[in-house]
């Protein structure tokens, strides 16, 4: 028999050159295996090689075949590197202790609740308590712990969502009765293949009102394998009955330094570079949040320059915030102590042209005073990512006082809310830190008090009437109180006895507590009850009071009234010793000098 068809390159009727050229059918049928793979054709046998030959291991696989990696979409930070262990939930050691214990000792509540700012893991925190109760371990016998396996079917299922007995609810969504009823009909049935039946109900404080009361009972007495998660921003929307049912997580914002860490250890992994200040000035930027944190690092890994390999640099992360140069912060706040006005205006100018927006430059100046002022009182705010900063904030601390620095805090804070509220922020801006820069020129409030204490002790002793050599020794003792004083606040309260003690009192000794004094001619009646009971009603303490008569009475004061009648003699004879009075009594021989009391009382018609 001739060879097969297979064997030959043509047919036998064919010529060589219909052999040649195939057919349109032949072609069409190409194509379309060229396009789609030809699955009922058998892959073309590849030639043995040698036995010593050597394979390079990317001849043996597809050049065009994607990664598995490649083939998912990015996934950012914040859920890249949710926690998926207690281990990987930072600044919650408390409450991880408090979950353990009741673990081990089997005292396990059956309703839980998560409160606490945005971003630092009540969510995350329910997911890996559902893990907790649910996981099994790896050879499928285990029970509840603290440290859940992550590779038993409950705890992958609960980690990618689709666990059919952990039901995760949003409450901002499902806010109505008729959701609560769903899942009060639904928890009188087991669990399906897991040890609980765990409900995740987030910002559990969005709902309404008869919610939460159709809630209650179940929420008090739940079946043994149902357990209620919930968490919260706004812990105090939630009614107190819906508090007393559940056992309370108050979730810590996470410390700068715990979150400077962690950043840190999230770029190691994703094999980026970051400079410590830069990622300092993330964790700050977060305000305790670890998701914020998170995604502010995305994007700055995004917006950093591909020149220098994606390196996150502290100039880039300030440029991308808007943030103030630590260094030009510092330089602001020399001109306001200095009191250097242009400096001052040209640092503003040069920040405001950078980009950095007033309101940030003010927030900053008010933190760089927190910062000196627990630095001086013992606390770690000179804890910089630079050694110039740190030694700029000791050097401050230990040249400013306390007053200033609260004056300054304070002046920069209503800054702040006139920059906020400002139509022009940086006209308010410029106008609240030259306000500041000329109140550091004024005197401290107590400095100022103790000042003006000085001068009135120092214009009474310079009033006081002078005495002559012989009587400065009983002078002095009433020198140490001022006994007018006294008298007015007596008479104020008592204004019989007031008047009284001004026409007939003449002290010899005022002293702590004790009064000598001797009466004025004239009067005999004893005011010493009266004025002991009067002392005590306006000084608060017993006083002793003596009156004294005959040569224990040399020395005395006159009374209250006769210095004021000595005074105003005195003014006349001054007066009258004017030159001007003098030639007007020499012009006008008959002319008489009156007081102002004696004006209203002269007929002058029957003197002329």
């Amino acid at each position: 028999m001739g060879d097969s068809p297979d064997d030959t390159e043509g047919l036998p009727w064919q010529t060589d050159d219909e052999a040649a050229n195939p057919s349109a059918a032949e072609l069409e049928a190409a194509g379309q295996n060229a396009l789609f793979a030809d699955t009922s054709a058998p892959p073309p046998a590849a030639d043995p090689a040698p036995a010593d030959a050597v394979v390079p291991a990317s001849a043996t696989a597809p050049a065009t075949a994607p990664s598995a990696d490649a083939a998912q979409p990015y996934r950012v930070l914040a859920r890249k590197y949710r926690p998926q262990t207690f281990s990987e939930l930072i600044g919650q050691e408390p409450m991880v202790r408090t979950l353990a214990n009741a673990i081990k000792r089997d005292r396990l509540a059956h309703a839980f609740l998560m409160t606490g700012v945005r971003g630092v893991g009540k969510t995350s925190t329910a997911r890996l308590i559902a893990k907790a109760l649910n996981c099994i371990g790896p050879d499928g016998l285990g029970g509840p712990t603290i440290d859940p396996c992550g590779v038993c079917e409950p705890c992958r299922a609960i980690a990618e969502g689709r666990h059919i007995d952990v039901i995760e609810m949003d409450a901002a969504s499902n806010t109505g009765v008729d959701d609560v009823r769903e899942i009060i009909e639904a928890v009188r049935y087991a669990a399906v293949s897991a040890r609980y039946k765990i409900y995740i109900i987030d910002e559990v404080h969005m709902l309404s009102r008869n919610a939460f009361n159709a809630l209650l009972k179940t929420l008090e007495e739940p079946p043994p394998h149902v357990k209620f998660l919930f968490a919260t921003t706004e812990v105090e929307k939630l009614p107190v009955t819906v508090l007393s049912r559940t056992q309370r997580f108050d979730l810590r914002r996470i410390p700068a330094e715990l979150l400077q860490d962690h950043f840190a250890s999230v770029c190691r992994q994703e094999g980026v570079e970051a400079e410590p200040e830069a990622l300092h000035m993330i964790a700050s930027a977060a305000e305790g949040s670890v998701r914020d944190g998170l995604s502010i690092l995305d994007q700055a890994i995004a917006h950093a320059d591909l020149d220098t390999d994606g390196k996150v640099t502290a100039a880039r992360v300030r440029d991308m915030l808007g943030l103030a140069d630590k260094g030009a912060q510092r330089r602001l706040f020399a001109c306001m102590l200095e009191g250097d006005a242009k400096g001052l205006m040209a640092a503003l100018a040069e920040q405001y042209a950078l980009g950095v927006e007033p309101l940030a430059l003010m927030r900053g100046l008010m933190d760089l005073t927190n910062r000196i002022t627990v630095e001086q009182v013992g606390g770690s705010g000179a804890d910089a990512p630079t050694a110039e900063e740190r030694a700029a904030i000791e050097g401050w601390a230990g040249r400013l006082a306390a007053g200033q620095l609260h004056r300054l805090w304070q002046l920069l804070l209503k800054g702040y809310e006139e920059v906020r509220s400002a139509p022009d922020p940086l006209v308010a801006a410029q106008m609240a830190l030259l306000r500041t820069l000329h109140a550091g020129e004024m005197p401290d409030p107590g400095s100022l008090v103790k000042k003006l204490e000085e001068l009135a002790a120092n214009g009474l002793s310079a009033s006081a009437p002078s005495v002559s050599a012989e009587d400065a020794g009983a002078a002095a003792p009433v020198a140490q109180y001022d006994w007018a004083r006294l008298v007015d606040q007596i008479e104020a309260r008592h204004l019989h006895l007031g008047t009284r003690v001004r026409m007939q009192v003449r002290p010899i000794a005022i002293e702590q507590g004790k009064l000598t004094y001797t009466q004025a001619a004239g009067f005999t009646d004893d005011l010493s009850p009266e004025l002991r009971q009067a002392l005590l009603d306006v000084t608060g303490s017993r006083w002793e009071v003596e009156r004294v008569d005959g040569e224990a009475a040399a020395g005395a004061q006159p009374t209250l009234v006769e210095r004021d009648e000595a005074a105003r003699a005195d003014a006349a004879e001054r007066l009258r010793a004017h030159p001007l009075v003098q030639a007007t009594l020499a012009a006008f021989p008959d002319a008489e000098m009156l007081d102002d009391d004696e004006q209203g009382t002269r007929n002058w018609s029957k003197s002329a």
